[in-house]
């Protein structure tokens, strides 16, 4: 195990025992809940967008480390950015997580996620990572369907 595996194994534990982003959202622009049946993870996302931009997220996360994580990294990165802008660094996170042919290079402002790379060794445990960001983009979508409040 190298020194980066330990610094990488610190962030997911990190995140793990302190969620950012912990919570719900009173009247929120979306309200979606992620299932993954196999492993039993759960979550619900709360969304508050206005006029294109994250202005809140939230998450309630049920399960592994993993999950709870990656969860509370998303939560960070896309908390303030514009929707366009979030549904790119989603793409971005899914491609670096499912690309088998091709090492996915993370800009200098997303190099967080790479603490999550390492669960690609351990292709069961990659759903559990993916779980928050398949969530966030079914609540993009459903905060776009909204009304504006």
């Amino acid at each position: 195990m190298s020194l980066s595996d330990d610094l990488y194994r610190e962030t997911i534990l990190d995140h793990y025992h302190n969620p950012r982003n912990h919570g719900a959202i009173e009247h929120p622009t979306a309200q979606v809940e992620g299932v993954n049946p196999l492993c039993g993870d759960e979550l619900t996302l709360y969304l508050s967008v206005k006029d294109g931009k994250i202005e809140d997220v939230k998450l309630t996360a049920k399960g592994c480390s993993i999950n709870t994580a990656s969860g509370s990294m998303m939560s960070e990165l896309l908390l303030g950015k514009s929707v366009d802008e979030a549904n790119e660094i989603v793409d971005l996170f899914k491609r670096m997580m499912l690309d088998k042919t091709e090492e996915v290079e993370l800009p200098e402002d997303l190099e967080d996620l790479e603490a999550l790379r390492g669960v690609k060794k351990y292709p069961v445990r990659i759903k559990c990572a993916l779980l928050p960001w398949n969530t966030m983009l079914e609540g993009l979508g459903n905060a776009l369907k909204s009304p504006a409040p």
